[in-house]
């Protein structure tokens, strides 16, 4: 295929705007589906996905279409809508030279419609701005249309009104993605450079990894060398995805597809990596890569069964391999033993890693509850990063003490402006700037803690503007903050996996709230448990779990008192010695309880 020919495109969206069935129109006007064939969400093809409603993983489609007896062809990538996959939108720009920014015509502008569309701007993309939905009943295009042009400055006549769901547009968008999509700049005659943009593990064929080729050109039976890793590899397949993989002999300049090299150690394969001819490595430059993800989302996960450490290591870097936003390393705890510490972009991004590692491993694992990244100046000057509450500093050589600070934007009803305003200073949140995207629809910019907003700030949000409010976040930097660390123990003894950080106003109302979750969720024993919070060497919070006892006294229908009181006090002497040698039985439920931290009560109160 000549490279003027060649369109390369993603769709980015907020989330359930219809992303995924405007793709699988697409794949049948090129005639890749039949409509025998036609299902919906046809490249989401995760069982989570279909089952959610949402997609996960970014995929890329390779389509022939015919316009004007001239023969095109599209490479169109479906990315995920919701914030904790941007990184999947990020790295799909890469391979882009155009989007299609769609945008529900009932709904409007969203949060991650505004970030994603800065992103292709920055990326240097064109961007063909589609309102979808316009058959539906509550379809507003011209108000829709008016908030386009305030927020981008787009022109009402460069809209393209579409329905996904009935094919009502698609022609007219196809000619537009001809018209108005730049073709791929490089040399066919240049050596070669392809950049890797996702990989994949199968179990029978290894690592295969997904491409585009910037210069020159990738055949079956070359050498080639990643360089980031600095690994040689004989090509034994490469192909296109139309959706399902097609084998083909050559991979030119522009096009995008997959490689197989029957590659067995996933560590040879590295995101954002530059394939060259092995024969001219020395001599070749590697392409810009992406920039790192930073994980703002930390917890801790261990086999339940200690014996399934090596099969849990295994499972987490296939994963890894699929989703490169995602990190781990080894860490051991006291409760728990051997496991792993992971990072994550977010809570939904931590929720769907453990339950693709459940389904995929058969692994029964323990998720200890989810905590941010802060930052400790020590009086020596040095700036020591915090994944996890035990990894604190001693608080006598801590000078500063910094949390995460987000950018915060919040799309709401312009009804809603005082509640939304009240639910961010009540999150510490310093107002930064609003922005009227029409009469009824205003944007509003908070500096918020990272930690502040990571357990239920999204469903209080829903909740105050009726389901019509919408988030989107990104790091700004560390803040000094009044921050404490807060040790759980159990009947004397900390649990290090059950401590938290948190500022110090919140300690002791987030200490109580967590205790009487525990209460509830360790089993009585046959004496007194003590479940405490602390600061240092203060405690801040106690609950008590009464023991489960024996009614001594019952044989007794009277007689002196004494009799009673001896019973009694042998019963006591024999639970004090048993709870001198036995231990506290922590379920995994009660871990897992600290991850609704905010209880419900709170929850109204806080509404």
């Amino acid at each position: 295929m000549k490279p003027e020919n060649i369109r390369n495109f993603n769709i980015v969206a907020h989330i359930d705007h219809g992303k995924s069935t405007l793709a699988d129109r697409i794949l049948l006007a090129c005639g890749a589906l039949t409509e025998r064939e036609m299902k919906g969400q046809t490249l989401d093809s995760m069982d989570l996905e279909r089952e959610r409603g949402i997609t996960i993983k970014a995929k890329a489609v390779a389509l022939d279409f015919e316009q004007d007896g001239e023969s095109y062809r599209l490479n169109l990538i479906d990315t995920p809508g919701h914030v904790d996959f941007s990184y999947e939108v990020s790295r799909s720009m890469f391979a882009c030279e155009g989007s299609l920014l769609l945008v529900d015509a009932a709904q409007g502008v969203q949060a991650q419609t505004v970030a994603n569309a800065y992103l292709a701007i920055e990326a240097g993309l064109e961007i063909i701005p589609v309102l979808n939905k316009v058959d539906l009943q509550a379809a507003r295009p011209d108000e829709i249309a008016e908030e386009l042009e305030t927020t981008f400055g787009t022109e009402p006549e460069e809209i393209i009104h579409v329905s996904a769901k009935t094919g009502f547009g698609v022609p007219e968008l196809m000619r537009q993605i001809i018209a108005r999509i730049p073709a791929p700049t490089g040399s066919a005659d240049a050596p070669l450079r392809a950049l890797i943009f996702d990989s994949i593990y199968d179990t029978y064929r290894g690592v295969i990894v997904y491409l585009r080729v910037k210069d020159g050109a990738i055949r079956k039976g070359d050498k080639v060398r990643f360089m980031g890793t600095a690994t040689t590899h004989d090509v034994l397949e490469i192909g296109t995805m139309r959706p399902n993989m097609t084998p083909c002999d050559t991979l030119d300049v522009g096009e995008t597809g997959y490689l197989w090299c029957n590659i067995k150690d996933l560590h040879e394969v590295r995101i954002g990596d530059t394939v060259v001819l092995e024969r001219q490595a020395s001599e070749m430059e590697p392409l810009a890569g992406y920039h790192e993800p930073k994980t703002m989302v930390h917890c801790g996960i261990y086999p339940v069964q200690s014996a399934d450490f090596d099969e849990l290591r295994k499972a987490l870097e296939k994963l890894s391999l699929n989703d490169a936003s995602f990190t781990f390393h080894p860490e051991s705890s006291e409760a728990l033993g051997f496991g792993f510490r992971c990072g994550f972009l977010g809570l939904l991004h931590m929720e769907i890693v453990q339950e693709r590692v459940e389904r995929e491993s058969g692994l029964d694992i323990l998720q200890t509850a989810p905590n941010v990244t802060y930052e400790v100046v020590t009086r020596d000057g040095r700036v020591v990063e915090v994944e996890r509450p035990s990894d604190l500093p001693d608080a006598s050589v801590i000078q500063e003490f910094r949390e995460p600070i987000v950018q915060l934007s919040v799309l709401c009803p312009a009804t809603n402006i005082g509640t939304v305003m009240q639910l961010c200073l009540d999150r510490r949140g310093s107002y930064r700037r609003t922005e009227y995207l029409s009469k009824e629809r205003v944007l509003l910019v908070y500096e918020v803690p990272m930690a502040e907003i990571l357990y239920d700030f999204y469903d209080i949000l829903k909740s105050a503007t009726r389901g019509y409010g919408s988030m989107d976040y990104e790091l700004k930097g560390y803040e000094a903050g009044n921050l404490v660390k807060v040790r759980l123990m159990v009947a004397g003894e900390d649990v290090d996996a059950l401590s938290f950080i948190c500022h110090r106003d919140d300690a002791e109302r987030r200490g109580r709230e967590i205790l009487k979750r525990l209460r509830k969720k360790i089993r009585r024993h046959l004496f007194a448990v003590a479940l405490q919070a602390a600061i240092g060497g203060k405690i801040i919070a106690r609950e008590t779990i009464s023991p489960m006892r024996k009614n001594v006294t019952s044989k007794c229908y009277g007689g002196d008192i004494s009799r009673k009181r001896k019973l009694l006090e042998k019963q006591k002497a024999g639970k004090r010695r048993m709870k001198a040698v036995g231990g506290v039985e922590i379920s995994q439920e009660a871990f897992l309880s600290v991850l609704g931290e905010v209880g419900e009560d709170d929850k109204k109160k806080r509404r």
